[in-house]
């Protein structure tokens, strides 16, 4: 295993170019999803051995949802299937989106707060039926009912820590409302492949390059 001198504590993962791959290899666009859940294993399973204490999926979103039925069951479906694989795994799990609409699958309740599997080797987060402003809104929500400090412990996805490094598939180069608190000093690293297509060199690229990167925050 290579090793690296500095490693991000946080990875953010955008799994993006699903349905694209999906087209390209002769299939339905909402055939792409279940592709693309072996791939996050994989990088799970190289982050474990690599000493990474945190990494957060980005499942899909409430404007995700826009799109035709078949395909917003099948990300769903593909989102219920990797949380109920990870149960089987070694993380302290954490689910994150709107539970109040009928869009967030009920089977992912129980882990709306964080839960403790196996030796907890990690901290896994997966956003579903996840919005940038749904989750910013509750800080308002708190600050109307007197709670201090609320903008920055009142997000709804508050038990999440600060991204050190975001890898995004897919080629597409931007953010499309990934946690804008936790990333807000994050570094951005794109990889053209598709999700689907993922290969454990696409992680050692990424930690290569955030060798090379400033990390002062500003300061």
């Amino acid at each position: 295993m290579q090793q690296f001198k500095r490693l991000p504590r946080h990875i953010g993962i955008i799994p993006d170019g699903n349905r694209r791959w999906a087209l390209s290899n002769g299939l339905n666009k909402e055939d792409g999803y279940e592709h693309g859940i072996n791939p996050g294993f994989e990088l799970y399973r190289e982050c474990i051995e690599l000493g990474i204490k945190e990494m957060t999926f980005y499942g899909f979103t409430q404007d995700n949802t826009k799109r035709p039925a078949i395909q917003t069951k099948a990300f769903q479906k593909a989102c219920v299937d990797s949380v109920m694989q990870l149960t089987g795994q070694d993380a302290n799990l954490l689910v994150v989106g709107n539970t109040g609409s009928p869009l967030f699958p009920k089977e992912l309740l129980p882990f709306t707060k964080r839960v403790t599997l196996g030796k907890g080797l990690m901290n896994v987060n997966f956003l579903v039926n996840y919005g940038w402003d749904w989750d910013l809104s509750q800080s308002i929500k708190n600050a109307r009912e007197g709670q201090k400090d609320y903008f920055n412990t009142g997000i709804a996805s508050s038990d999440i820590s600060r991204i050190d490094l975001i890898i995004r598939w897919g080629g597409r180069r931007r953010l499309s409302g990934f946690l804008p608190i936790q990333s807000i000093y994050a570094d951005f690293y794109i990889i053209d492949d598709m999700w689907p297509e993922f290969k454990i060199q696409h992680l050692y690229e990424a930690l290569e390059w955030y060798q090379t990167q400033d990390v002062t925050r500003g300061g």
